[in-house]
This record gives C-alpha cells, structure tokens and sequence, in this order.
C-alpha cells in the first residue's frame, strides 16, 4: 500500500510538513520562535481556553436559540431571522486572515484577548441594541456582524443548550445575552490578571529574507492541488455545519412545537463533544498504526461529510421526534470527526504560516455560509444541508 509505512514513518511524517517553507523555497522559523511555553503556563492556558471556547460558541448560539422568540417578539420573517443569522458570517471574513496573520506574528495570547473582551462587549449589548429603538432588524444583523468581525480572530458548548432554553423560558431572551456576555467579560479579565498583565513578550526577529509572508510564497501554496483541496472540504464542512447549528432550533420549534426545547438544544451537542475526542483520538491510533497522514485525514473527513450527510437526508421524510433527534445528533457527531481531519490538516502541510492559512480557509468557509444563508433562509433545513454536504 503506497500509503502505508511503518509506525516510526508516520511519526516522521507529522514532523516533516508537505508543503511548508523548506520544501518550496522557504525557511521555516528560527529555534528561539519555536520554543515552547513551560508545561504551567501551557496548562493554566489549556485551562482557559476551554472555558474561553466553550463561551466563544455559547455567545454564537445565543442568537439561534433566541431567534424564534425575538422573530415573534419583533414580527420577523424567515428572511428577516436569516439575515440576522447570516450578518455574523458577514463580519466572520473580514477579520480571518488578519487573526492568522496577527497570531503569527504578535502571539495568539494578546490576539484571543481583545477579542474575546470586544464579543463580550458586544453580547451583553444585544438586549439593549434590540430595545434602542425601531430599527430592530438592522441593529441586530449589525451587532451579529460585529460579533462576526471580533470572533473571526478567536478560533458547541453543551451548556448553552440546556441553560440557554431554561433561561428561555424563565427569565426572557434577553437574560442569555446577559449572561453569556458577563461571563465572557470575567474570563478576558482573569486572562489578563492572571496570565498577560505584566508578562514581558520578547520581541520576534524579523528576518528581511524570510518569505514567509512574500507574494511568491502564498503564490506557491496556491498553486499546490493539496490546498485547493483542504480549503474545499473546509468550506463544505463549514456550511453544512453552520447551518445545522444557527437553523436547529427553528426547525424542531416549527416541526415539533410541543417539543421540549431542551431536548434538541443538549442531547445533539451532547453527543458531539465525545464524537469528536473520538474522532482525534481514532486518527491518532491509525497514524501510530502505520497509515499514512494524508490517508486517515481523507478517511475522518469522509465519515464527517459523507457519512453525516446520509443522517440528514432521512430528515426529508415523514419523521417522528425521537427519530429527528437521533437522526440530527448521529449528523452532528460525525461531522465532528473533522476534528481528525481536515481541521487539523492545514498543521500537516503548512505549520509555519497555519494562522493566516487556516484564516483563509476560515474566510472562504465564512464566505460560503454567507451563500447559503442567502438561499437557506427561503427553504427548510432538510431540504438544504445534505446538497452542501454531497
């Protein structure tokens, strides 16, 4: 099997980029900018950027879950729920390739912090955007395009799920937004009390020479049929993803509204966030079986589009509840075997420049869901997202 090699191979496939700057003209970073953060520090950011994901992503669901309610509240259309949806991706391009550059550059420590206090902001501002006056539709698409623009440089919570629906029905939409952005105020706050205030960040050297960001450089990755490829396959995945995550709610609301929203809110993520430890922790024992990298990237990547797919297109037919619930958690947890796929491949080929190429790749994702909310806003879930997948 040309693909396959011994075990020793395949650990040194890892450590030998395809596509990075030796192999194309380059010069990868000098030894003092790959020098790793001592293992307490490394765990305390560990740490924090688990709780700083999951609120990333809990702030990006707020707005799907409340969105049935405040379209009531505010008498929107699908395509007025749509276009509040889709002004997050809108901003989410912008700032894809700034991040990656930014990180590459300064350190994604300084970079993860202004933006998640700038979301943060932003969040808990929503409830009085809303509220300011009569131009409710366009102060919400603008707060999600600013929400877009600020976590385009941050790169499902479980939690948002089921807290988001008690609150819900509890407290109004409003409290999610209150809550969430508070919380994320407090954790750049502790970022920058704990870990930042005080630090001193040697200065990188820049090398004239280095071509790292040079037009012949990104001219050379562009040509590489490899990176067309990974840059699809993220934008497919993307899409589909996105839509099942900002259009769930309204789906089981209008096709099962005496359903509990709790149920469709946390049992779908809740099968993700082991689906996709599964998925990285599966790759890594074929690698260290011997397959090649490039192999067990395509194979994950095929049960998260492929696969999942198939799970969707069942929900085209007459389906019960337990039976959308099963169908949509089994879709959402193999699309998670991403997570040993083609999310981590743009670290396989190119690890000196990842931030501002998986940023690009980020943008055209983005760019692709802009597409889809442009048309998924006019027709139902189930009839959309398997076509992006295929």
């Amino acid at each position: 099997m040309e693909d396959r090699h011994t075990a020793r191979d395949g650990r040194k496939h890892l450590s030998n980029p395809q596509l990075d700057c030796e192999k194309y003209g380059g010069r990868v970073s000098s030894g003092e900018d790959r020098k790793l953060w001592p293992r307490p520090l490394a765990q305390k950011w560990t740490v924090m950027l688990f709780l700083g994901t999951c609120l990333l992503f809990c702030s990006r669901m707020a707005m799907p879950i409340c969105s049935v309610s405040m379209a009531a509240s505010f008498h929107w259309s699908k395509i007025d729920s749509g276009l509040v949806l889709g002004g997050f991706f809108w901003g989410y391009c912008f700032t894809q390739i700034l991040g990656g550059h930014a990180s590459d550059k300064v350190g994604g420590e300084h970079v993860l912090f202004v933006s998640a206090a700038s979301w943060s902001l932003i969040t808990a501002m929503t409830p009085l955007l809303a509220h300011l006056g009569s131009h409710t539709l366009a102060l919400m698409t603008l707060a999600r395009f600013l929400m877009g623009l600020t976590q385009g440089v941050f790169f499902p919570a479980l939690m948002v799920g089921g807290m988001g629906s008690l609150m819900l029905e509890e407290y109004g939409w409003e409290s999610l937004f209150y809550s969430i952005g508070a919380l994320a105020g407090l954790w750049a706050l502790v970022v920058w009390l704990c870990l930042l205030k005080g630090v001193e960040v040697p200065p990188r050297q820049k090398d004239p020479k280095d071509p790292q960001w040079s037009l012949s450089r990104w001219l050379s990755l562009v040509k590489k049929p490899p990176v067309w490829a990974m840059i699809f396959a993220h934008m497919c995945h993307s899409s589909s993803s996105v839509t099942l995550l900002s259009w769930l709610p309204t789906y089981f609301k209008e096709s099962f509204p005496h359903a509990s929203g709790w149920v469709y809110n946390v049992v779908p993520w809740a099968v993700a966030i082991p689906s996709a430890l599964a998925g990285g922790y599966f790759s890594d024992v074929l690698i260290r079986q011997g397959y090649g990298v490039s192999l067990v990237r395509k194979i994950m990547q095929f049960f998260a589009m492929g696969v999942s797919s198939m799970f969707i297109i069942l929900l085209s037919g007459d389906v019960s509840f337990p039976s959308a619930v099963t169908f949509i958690s089994a879709a959402i947890g193999l699309s998670n075997f991403s997570s040993g796929g083609v999310t981590v491949n743009v670290q396989d080929l190119t690890p000196s420049c990842a931030g501002a190429l998986y940023g690009f790749m980020n943008m055209m994702g983005a760019f692709m869901v802009f597409l889809v909310f442009g048309d998924a806003r006019r027709v139902d879930l189930q009839d959309y997202t398997p076509l992006v997948q295929i």
